[in-house]
């Protein structure tokens, strides 16, 4: 079983679906995988909530594993996005002067892979 962490950074849509399906996929196959919102990411939060969204099925299942463990709350801030990702449930991540740190997904084990 392999551990992965996915920092999804891009916050163009259909790069960010690639995350989603490939973090379901590796769920489905029995690995370990977390999705953190980095970057411009963070802005998608609040369009993949809506129902009318196409890809909103495939977050909120991703959503709904529990594969979804937080969002940069410096980048969230920066972008104006924080009270929408706050409101969505995602937990703030800001162990390294205010964003997730991939170190310490590395301390645990994780591979890093970047989007």
């Amino acid at each position: 079983m392999a551990k992965n962490a996915l920092f999804a950074f891009n916050g163009e849509m259909m790069c960010f679906v690639h995350v989603l399906l490939n973090a379901l996929d590796m769920k489905d196959r029995g690995d370990d995988v977390v999705i953190i919102f980095e970057g411009s990411s963070t802005a998608l939060i609040s369009q993949l909530g809506k129902k009318e969204n196409p890809f909103h099925g495939l977050y909120a299942r991703a959503v709904d594993t529990g594969l979804v463990v937080g969002a940069c709350k410096a980048c969230s801030a920066k972008l104006g996005v924080l009270d929408d990702v706050t409101a969505a449930g995602i937990p703030l991540l800001d162990d390294m002067s205010g964003h997730p740190s991939m170190a310490a997904f590395q301390d645990r084990g994780y591979n890093i892979i970047t989007f």
